[in-house]
């Protein structure tokens, strides 16, 4: 269901600038605003799922990370607009404005991605999930239809991360100040080289609850490291849309041998040293590959 946002648009003085900048920014504050809607999904009784929607053209779906909500893709919102794109971005469940109701396992959290595609009238939306949102993107991709996946920094061979995870476990499981503590020591080693500025604004956004990381992450502490290997490769091989996997932190020529191996349609793709964000790195950049991905995809 949406809600139109009827917030004034009108144009804003932001300061010194050339006629054209000036115009180019009342266009986007225009295009953004003007064209911008609340709404929410519901997978289940009791159960919403928040989105904002803004622009006209193709659909466009961004799923966010764990922890974080849809106001982290902010920066990228009017560049994809201006690209031609009818943007969602979507609160995960147990993220942002959306209920806080478990489970919160891959299979469900892909159940409230389909609710709000059907809800948007979107089943050949391009998907572009980071972190945890890629994950949940290619759950969904492996039975729903859609015009392509871009994962941003989400490994699929899940048992090295197991690893790190299983070392934190106890840390996680813990007091609050201790998974606080180790929520915040995950992502200050995956930040790289994200300024203060923006850093500051994702943690910021950051709301670690416990239950719900930890019910996100269940199944890599429950599974085996054969047995969860084995579980994703059952589920990526039935995705057959075209399928992006863009690093900034480099998994490994092997990685991308595995993923082209059991993902045929997959492109593998490493921004060398840029951390967890690429996209929010070189943003430019990143909504240029998005537009090539995208081009021939009808």
């Amino acid at each position: 269901m949406l809600a139109v946002n009827d917030r004034s648009c009108g144009p804003r003085r932001t300061g010194s600038g050339s006629p054209v900048r000036l115009a180019s920014e009342t266009l986007r504050r225009l295009t953004v605003d003007t064209l911008a809607a609340m709404g929410h999904a519901h997978p289940a009784p009791g159960i919403a799922i928040e989105y904002f929607t803004a622009g006209v053209g193709r659909p466009l779906v961004l799923v966010h990370g764990i922890t974080e909500s849809r106001r982290a893709w902010d920066p990228l919102l009017a560049p994809l607009i201006d690209a031609g794109y009818r943007v969602t971005a979507v609160d995960l469940r147990g993220h942002g404005a959306s209920s806080v109701v478990a489970p919160y396992d891959l299979a469900t959290m892909a159940g409230d991605l389909s609710a709000v595609l059907a809800d948007i009238g979107a089943d050949d939306a391009l998907l572009v999930g980071h972190s945890l949102g890629g994950a949940v993107a290619t759950a969904y991709a492996a039975s729903g239809p859609c015009r392509g996946v871009v994962n941003v920094d989400q490994p699929l061979l899940l048992s090295g991360f197991q690893e790190t995870l299983r070392s934190l476990e106890p840390q996680l499981r813990g007091s609050t100040a201790e998974f606080d503590g180790a929520i915040s020591a995950i992502f200050e080693a995956l930040a790289g080289p994200l300024d203060g500025a923006e850093r500051r604004r994702i943690d910021d956004l950051r709301d670690g609850r416990q239950d719900v990381v930890l019910g996100a992450w269940e199944a890599v502490f429950a599974s085996s490291p054969a047995d969860l290997d084995a579980m994703v490769e059952g589920v990526i091989s039935t995705v057959t849309a075209p399928y992006l996997s863009l690093h900034g932190i480099d998994p490994g020529a092997e990685y991308g041998e595995w993923l082209t191996e059991h993902v045929p349609s997959a492109t593998f793709e490493v921004w060398p040293d840029l951390g967890h964000y690429p996209h929010l790195i070189r943003p430019a950049d990143f909504v240029a590959r998005v537009v090539a991905f995208d081009a021939p995809l009808g």
